[in-house]
């Protein structure tokens, strides 16, 4: 599969204010600072799509990209951000389990890893949430280009190992460079193969 045109279609605090839920859609999420916004544009092969910046904590809503008017990519707040008021944080966090839990078009979430650091505690840990809420996800490991990346090769095999002491086996992941566009034909091969069987069904199932 591959991207024709993607535009910003809205932002909102509130479920109940997202978009009609008549298409698939895709959520992004991870740690502050894991490169989120910087992937998003490397997928979408559209450099001011999401807006980037350095300082951690700059997505503060669910923002809806509409892509080639088939399916929503959707960008939600990062956790994990300490210099955030904890009043702050904690609506976040309601934010965005309500959306996992209640968007009933949502096929999978992406969960963002930093592959320059040693495993995060707090990654593994919405990772099993997820798993709880039998919300599907796939693993992406950012910034494979980066200086920090190759100080800590082994860091797939420390995630994996931290990762498997409560899964049975590990999730589908990518490796991904935005710089040098490394996983993004993989994963929008994934989102082409899951719209396939979401649009199939639609059309068997009509009046679901």
């Amino acid at each position: 599969m591959d991207i024709h045109h993607t535009r910003f279609v809205s932002s909102h605090t509130k479920l109940s204010q997202c978009p009609k839920a008549d298409r698939p859609e895709y959520a992004f999420i991870g740690r502050s600072n894991v490169g989120k916004s910087t992937l998003i544009n490397m997928i979408c092969n559209n450099k001011s799509l999401a807006k980037t910046s350095s300082q951690p904590g700059k997505t503060q809503t669910i923002n809806y990209f509409d892509v080639d008017e088939t399916w929503y990519l959707v960008d939600l707040p990062g956790y994990g951000y300490a210099r955030i008021a904890k009043r702050t944080r904690g609506h976040w966090k309601e934010m965005i389990e309500e959306y996992m839990t209640k968007r009933p078009n949502l096929q999978c979430a992406f969960l963002l890893i930093d592959s320059c650091i040693p495993p995060q505690q707090k990654d593994i840990d919405f990772a099993n949430w997820m798993g709880e809420h039998k919300i599907p996800f796939v693993l992406v490991f950012t910034k494979n280009d980066k200086k920090k990346s190759y100080k800590n090769s082994s860091f797939y095999e420390d995630f994996k190992k931290s990762f498997l002491a409560y899964w049975s086996e590990m999730p589908t992941n990518f490796v991904t460079s935005s710089k040098l566009k490394e996983g993004r034909q993989e994963i929008l091969d994934l989102i082409g193969q899951i719209n396939l069987q979401y649009f199939e069904y639609e059309t068997l199932n009509p009046d679901e």
